[in-house]
């Protein structure tokens, strides 16, 4: 039962923190009237990585887990504009 609990604990703090990612992303867009700016998306991923933080009691967590996703995010958002591959096409 405790298992099951816990897979449910996870599974609902995951997805709170694509929400909180989507929203903040999205918000920040709006009032900076940038909505193709990469710091808009590292703003996003700061803000996920600091409720996961406060989700684990722990400011340590919460600084790293901002920096963290933060940076993932913001560098996931320039590579795609930019058109970077991380492997080639695939071989049929």
């Amino acid at each position: 039962m405790q298992a099951v609990q816990r897979a449910t604990t996870a599974t609902v703090t995951m997805a709170s923190l694509g929400a909180i990612f989507g929203i903040t992303t999205c918000l920040t867009a709006h009032a900076r009237d940038a909505p193709n700016d990469p710091l808009n998306y590292f703003i996003g991923g700061c803000a996920a990585g600091a409720v996961l933080g406060t989700r684990t009691h722990s400011a340590m967590t919460g600084t790293t887990a901002c920096l963290g996703l933060g940076a993932l995010a913001m560098f996931t958002k320039i590579g795609k504009m930019e058109g970077w591959k991380i492997t080639g096409e695939p071989k049929l």
